[in-house]
């Protein structure tokens, strides 16, 4: 369940969001940027919402694009999976407010400026480059082998890390391939097509596989790789 909160206040997915902290913890979550609709990234989005609600109009903003914001709207907020909290918020203290973004059509929020990127993956799926004007970190989400991200990442002043997948190990290609996923083979193709010298921390590795992912990434002899690790604080 993938999540990543950068400075206190903005939020890549909410697959764990809604656990994390206390609710006065989450209040401070003013952004939240959704890269795809699948449960695992949007699982605790109406917790997160509940526990953040203030009765006032300063609530959090879920931005995503047009398929990922109507996703959410009609199989999470939709009476019967969740209070339709989208609508609720039109008349009363709003619960929160939904933001459509483009794909390379930068948003500003909070002293960053995030760009959604268009990745390949089985529904429209954005992966995030996140500046704060001197450093600069992408965020890859799901996805299978792609170009643009790549492309831009090599147009990006300060880059210091990226956060690439690593679903399944390099016995299940087959499944990586329909699912639009990758292997640790396929990470390091991904890493090859990157600027050098940046961190590269490999993300969303499926728990069951962990320990063989983990063995054939470190095989790769990436000379920046790092594993994600779960409650990690990391700088750039």
């Amino acid at each position: 369940m993938t999540t990543y909160l950068i400075n206190g206040t903005v939020a890549i997915d909410a697959g764990s969001l809604g656990f994390w902290g206390s609710p006065q913890d989450q209040e401070c979550i003013k952004h939240v940027f959704l890269t795809h609709s699948h449960a695992d990234h949007t699982g605790s989005l109406p917790i997160f919402v509940e526990n953040a609600w203030t009765p006032t109009e300063n609530c959090p903003r879920v931005y995503g694009s047009a398929e990922t914001l109507d996703d959410v709207q009609k199989h999470v907020f939709n009476n019967r999976m969740w209070p339709d909290f989208i609508a609720i918020s039109k008349d009363m203290p709003p619960f929160l407010r939904t933001c459509l973004v483009q794909a390379e059509v930068p948003v500003e929020v909070d002293g960053l400026k995030i760009t959604p990127v268009q990745v390949n993956h089985v529904v429209p799926t954005f992966g995030y480059v996140v500046n704060d004007g001197e450093s600069a970190v992408i965020f890859g989400a799901d996805s299978g082998p792609t170009e643009r991200l790549w492309e831009i990442a090599h147009r990006t002043p300060g880059l210091r890390a990226v956060f690439l997948e690593a679903c399944f190990p390099n016995s299940m290609t087959s499944l990586a391939e329909v699912s639009l996923h990758m292997t640790p083979a396929m990470f390091g193709r991904e890493v090859a097509k990157m600027p050098a010298g940046i961190v590269v921390v490999a993300v969303h590795i499926k728990v069951r596989y962990r320990d063989q992912v983990i063995g054939e990434l470190r095989d790769l002899h990436l000379p920046a790789l790092e594993v994600g690790e779960c409650e990690k604080d990391y700088n750039f």
